[in-house]
């Protein structure tokens, strides 16, 4: 991943008054840039679709109202990235940079370290599972995170699968509310010990040069 520090600054959890930059990240096919209200535009208009949304905490409101990504990155997201609480990217394919295709973000929580969505016209193309190795190797290699853990429905298998390409491993089953209804769900869990094994191992989508980069995000 090539690291654009030009960004916003952001406080870490670990050292107190310090601050990092959110960088833009790029893999080979998508840029990741620190989300903006003036996405939400964007946003609105790819986002409330049932299968996008269906196996969401049920926190999302749906029917989505006509505001609803607007009101989400004014009122939770960016003041979670100004206080440290969460780091948003939204995605885009390098080969057309002005369309927003979907977000990814990381979470400072017990059991929730990760969320993503991915518009509709992208699904089935590995695009998601690009943005969840660049998102992952960042919670590890810049902020110095000892585990991610991840939630999902047991029934959301394309969420499982990236889960499982990325070597992760369950670690509970419980149930969970979701917008569709409440569902049998796992917690997926993965150390920094574990994923730098898993990258080791050529399994990741992050190259050799991308990843002798990584060592200059701390």
């Amino acid at each position: 991943m090539a690291i654009s520090r030009a960004l916003i600054p952001q406080r870490t959890s670990h050292v107190e008054s310090s601050t990092v930059m959110v960088p833009t990240l790029t893999t080979r096919r998508l840029i990741l840039r620190p989300l903006e209200l003036s996405d939400a535009a964007q946003a609105q208009l790819l986002f409330p679709q049932w299968e996008i949304v269906r196996y969401l905490a049920k926190g999302v409101p749906w029917p989505y109202p006509p505001d609803g990504a607007y009101t989400y990155y004014r009122d939770v997201a960016l003041p979670a990235m100004e206080s440290g609480e969460a780091w948003h990217w939204n995605l885009r394919l390098r080969t057309n940079p002005e369309q927003m295709i979907g977000s990814i973000a990381l979470l400072k929580h017990d059991k929730v370290n990760r969320g993503f969505w991915l518009g509709l016209p992208w699904h089935r193309r590995g695009l998601m599972s690009e943005a969840a190795d660049a998102v992952t190797d960042y919670w590890f290699e810049a902020l110095k995170f000892p585990v991610l853990r991840v939630p999902k429905a047991v029934a959301n298998t394309g969420s499982r699968r990236i889960s499982e390409k990325q070597g992760m491993r369950v670690i509970a089953r419980e149930e969970q509310d979701y917008v569709s209804g409440r569902f049998p769900a796992e917690i997926w869990e993965i150390t920094a010990a574990e994923w730098r094994a898993h990258k080791s191992s050529g399994r990741v989508a992050i190259s050799a040069e991308e990843t002798r980069a990584d060592k200059d995000w701390s």
